[in-house]
């Protein structure tokens, strides 16, 4: 289990924004991961009105199931790692875990395991590039009636990051477009 303060500033790209990107930083198809983003909420959707999130994301060889809850600073985020199989078990059961970190916080924001429904799923093909202000992120993403572009700057000072990024936008002539999380992005595309 680890749990990590996640601050980030997204912005949405346009494609051709995007293949930019990739030419600028030389980016070739191994440096892309391809990540699916399995998402849970009650049917009045408790988590989301707590603006919490809670996902189970495949990867080639192994799962982590994630809760993210709020601060004053950003996203907390509670994750567990599973194997693959057993996450991919757990969903075809349509059941989550009953134990660990993660169960323990959703009992802690009164939600029931049991009330939980899968909501929704997103394949992102991203690359990740190390620079000075933190981690960029590429992403292409794919879902039900959504398909779109994001760049994301993950950083640990929300202060100097947000400054960061507006700086970044501007140093490659893209104008920023705040993006919703993937979650929102994803329910708004099905409705």
């Amino acid at each position: 289990m680890s749990e990590i303060l996640e601050i980030e500033y997204k912005s949405i790209l346009t494609q051709k924004e995007y293949i930019h990107l990739i030419q600028y930083y030389h980016l070739k198809t191994d440096d892309f991961t391809v990540q699916t983003n399995n998402y849970f909420d009650t049917l009045d959707a408790q988590l989301a009105k707590k603006n919490c999130g809670l996902r189970i994301r495949l990867f080639d060889t192994y799962a982590e199931y994630t809760l993210k809850t709020p601060t004053n600073e950003g996203k907390l985020e509670t994750t567990e790692t599973l194997k693959k199989e057993e996450a991919l078990s757990l969903m075809k059961q349509q059941q989550l875990p009953r134990n660990g970190a993660v169960f323990q916080k959703l009992l802690k924001l009164s939600i029931k395991i049991d009330d939980l429904n899968k909501i929704g799923e997103i394949t992102t093909k991203r690359a990740e590039v190390h620079i000075d202000e933190g981690i960029l992120a590429i992403d292409e993403s794919f879902g039900e009636h959504l398909h779109d572009f994001e760049l994301e700057l993950e950083v640990t000072d929300p202060f100097f990051g947000k400054s960061a990024f507006l700086t970044l936008l501007k140093g490659f002539s893209f104008p920023y477009r705040p993006a919703k999380n993937k979650i929102q992005r994803m329910l708004e595309a099905k409705n």
